[in-house]
Formats: C-alpha cells, structure tokens, sequence
C-alpha cells in the first residue's frame, strides 16, 4: 500500500439542502509531510465531533480504487462530466490510499507508515453532507450498497505522514472486518 494523497480541510459554512452548516468533507491535498497527532493531522478539522474526529476517528482513509466507481456514477448522475476527474480528498479522507481495502482491513490492525502509526478502529457511516459532495441525493444510499466506505484509525504513535509514504498492514486479531461492521450496522 501507498499514501497518494494527505488531505486536509478547515471547516466552514455552506448552504446545503436549504440550511446552513458546518462542513470539512472538501478535503485539499497537501504537499510535504503534515503532522499527525493523537486527534488527527495538522491544520485539518472535523465539523461536527458527534460523529466525527476524536482519538477513534482521528484520521480518515479512503482507497484509492473507489474513485473510479465514484466518478462513473457522478457522471451517470449527470452531475459531472464523464471524464471529469474527482480530486483526492473528495471523500472527505485524510488519506487516499493506493491498495487499501475495506474486506482486508480489520478492526484493530495497524497501518505503519514510516513516521506514524495508525490502528483501524471503525467504518465511515456517511451522512447528508456526502450527498452534497458527490452532487447528488443517492450517494449515502450508494456507499451503503457498495460497502466503498474506507476506514476510520486512531493515531497509536504520532509523528507525520507525506504523499509517497509506504504503508505497511500489520494484521490484529481479525475479530470483525471493516466492511463487515459497516453492513452489520447498516443492516445489509
């Protein structure tokens, strides 16, 4: 596995669904190494820590793979253009991961990275404001049906992380799989 992309994002209000919220899900690429701390990367933001971010859910990881699948239905959407390239941090991740997989990922392995370490500690449950980054109404309904929803980790030893970075999976106890308890808690 490879880290393609560090994203980060401040929160800021946006008009979605006729309100105005808080978001951070518009995540930029960042170049060089970002600091990586107990509650996530540095100069990155979590709008709503009821659901977001703490020492859990510190940093977001997304596979790379996924975009393929994203930017197919965008364009079957007709929300962008078929050839129309989503950038990395669109899911709102912190990392987009070359080789990552959510059936391969279990709660409690490690991603070793050469100045961090990370530990799996949940799925990604989307929420509106997921809709409103991919464009349209169904893509919460869509994440669920595929099981595309990357990983949550919990920073076990600080440090940093850049593009370019290798990552190595040290397996834990494979008790429960990402993708496992996402459709477990979602029902399917």
């Amino acid at each position: 596995m490879k880290v393609l992309s560090v994203n980060v994002a401040r929160a800021a209000a946006r008009l979605i669904d006729g309100r105005l919220v808080s978001t951070a899900i518009g995540k930029t690429p960042r170049a060089g190494p970002v600091k990586v701390r107990p509650l996530g990367l540095a100069d990155d933001e979590q709008a709503d820590l009821t659901v977001h971010g703490g020492l859990s859910k510190a940093v977001y990881a997304y596979p790379a793979a996924h975009y393929a699948f994203w930017q197919t239905v965008r364009a079957q959407a007709k929300v962008s253009a078929w050839d129309e390239q989503l950038r990395p941090g669109s899911m709102g991740e912190n990392l987009t991961i070359d080789g990552l997989d959510e059936a391969r990922l279990w709660i409690g392995d490690r991603l070793v990275l050469p100045g961090c370490v990370l530990a799996v500690s949940e799925p990604r449950y989307p929420c509106f404001k997921f809709n409103a980054a991919m464009g349209f109404a169904q893509a919460t309904k869509l994440m669920a049906q595929s099981g595309f929803c990357g990983a949550y980790l919990a920073v076990i030893e600080p440090g940093s992380v850049c593009a370019g970075d290798d990552v190595e999976l040290v397996s834990g106890t494979k008790e429960v799989s990402i993708r496992e308890l996402f459709r477990a808690t979602l029902g399917r």
